[in-house]
């Protein structure tokens, strides 16, 4: 549901996000819902329901996540709480690294961050990490929920992940840490001289086909809301993690 004066940007391909106030995430017991225990995050979106499910959604291990690779250090700073998200919502990679709320008929609540995409039994179920997974299970069966589109908590800056492969012909890279999903990544370069948009991929990247050149570069991020964040840099360094100068509020 649309809180008043919400506004409604269809950014992310199929996905329509409503910028609503912030709601309180409450937890419970088998018995019902409990009063609100947890701090009040801001929905982006319509809730969705379906079934939540144990993993496989980890870091380590013998799993392959479609938003991958993370740094150990960027795991660290995203932490255990884990989902995957069904290809109707991630095959295009546009939910990378975003946060999402997930609320169970029992009245138990998650924010957990996405890291994966694959195939699930409906088009609106979730898998989850185990500690996520933990954090809201109590038996019972089926494990019905909804969920939606959230603010990440506040945890540092945003962060910039080359490939390891990138170079000045070639260029490809994750935004990594946003609180906010991305609409577009933009490069302004010596092969450049406005910003044109990045190719997102799959797995989240955000690529230029034909590189960004030698020297200097500009990357200007632009979230959902319309909030830009614009980041300079002296050349390309494949394989590094560089934080930006800030954060989407």
């Amino acid at each position: 549901m649309h809180a008043p004066g919400s506004r409604v940007a269809c950014l992310l391909g199929s996905t329509c996000l409503a910028l609503a106030c912030a709601v309180p995430v409450t937890s419970g017991s088998s018995s019902g819902v409990t009063k609100d225990t947890a701090p009040a995050v801001t929905t982006l979106g319509e809730p969705h329901e379906g079934d939540y499910n144990l993993g496989p959604v980890e870091f380590s291990g013998s799993f392959w996540n479609s938003c991958a690779p993370y740094t150990p250090e960027l795991e660290k700073q995203i932490g255990p709480m884990l989902a995957g998200l069904a290809l109707k919502w991630n095959g295009n990679g546009s939910l990378c690294d975003t946060c999402i709320l997930v609320k169970t008929a029992k009245g138990k609540s998650v924010v957990a961050r996405v890291i994966t995409t694959g195939e699930t039994r409906g088009p609106n179920d979730v898998d989850l990490s185990k500690a996520a997974f933990d954090a809201i299970h109590v038996g019972e069966y089926p494990r019905k929920m909804t969920w939606e589109l959230v603010k990440c908590p506040p945890g540092g800056k945003i962060q910039y992940q080359f490939q390891t492969e990138a170079n000045p012909w070639w260029t490809s890279l994750w935004v990594r840490n946003a609180r906010l999903p991305i609409r577009t990544v933009e490069v302004k370069s010596a092969k450049h001289a406005t910003f044109v948009p990045l190719r997102r991929g799959p797995d989240g990247t955000l690529t230029d086909d034909s590189g960004f050149g030698d020297g200097p570069f500009t990357l200007r991020v632009t979230a959902v809301d319309g909030q830009t964040i614009t980041d300079s840099f002296d050349k390309i360094v494949p394989g590094a993690v560089i934080p930006s100068s800030g954060q989407f509020d």
